[in-house]
């Protein structure tokens, strides 16, 4: 009896430590200069449940992030949602984001986003506050390769923007 008791209880305490899942709130966003193109090339990836909780706060408490829903639409909120926490600044100068689109792959989404006609980068800045306006414990990492030096930054709510100087 005692050895059931022991059997019983190793299986069962693995079961109840996990069952307190902790939820990690992280965004990555993709920053690559593509000088032959002139154009600077943004991937963000951001949970889709996290950004679905997102959208129905700000916009439709109804929306779902599904290809078969109402993709203008859906498509009309993240893009102005992205506008306005993405700020990009090439040599001191606001540069104007073109969406160009979003995929689903099993639980993320990747947001597709293009700067053109950028002849050269001697100075970066980015501002992400994805996601800061309803995780507190928000994180958002940036991964640039520009000018063939990658850079990577964490970014807070404390700390939003990072900088990048190729003088």
């Amino acid at each position: 009896m005692r050895s059931i008791k022991i059997l019983f209880s190793a299986l069962l305490i693995p079961l109840f430590a996990f069952t307190t899942a902790h939820k990690f709130y992280v965004s990555v966003t993709q920053v690559e200069y593509i000088k032959e193109k002139q154009s600077v090339q943004i991937i963000a990836r951001v949970f889709i449940d996290d950004f679905e909780e997102l959208l129905r706060k700000r916009y439709d408490e109804n929306i779902t992030l599904d290809v078969s829903k109402d993709e203008s639409t859906i498509d009309t909120y993240i893009k102005k949602y992205l506008f306005a926490k993405i700020q990009i600044e090439i040599n001191g100068d606001f540069k104007k984001l073109k969406f160009l689109g979003k995929e689903y792959e099993d639980d993320i989404m990747y947001c597709y986003l293009e700067i053109t006609d950028v002849e050269f980068i001697n100075s970066f800045r980015i501002t992400n506050q994805l996601l800061f306006d309803v995780f507190e414990e928000q994180q958002n990492i940036v991964k640039t390769n520009i000018n063939s030096k990658r850079k990577s930054f964490m970014l807070t709510p404390n700390n939003d923007s990072g900088v990048l100087n190729f003088n």
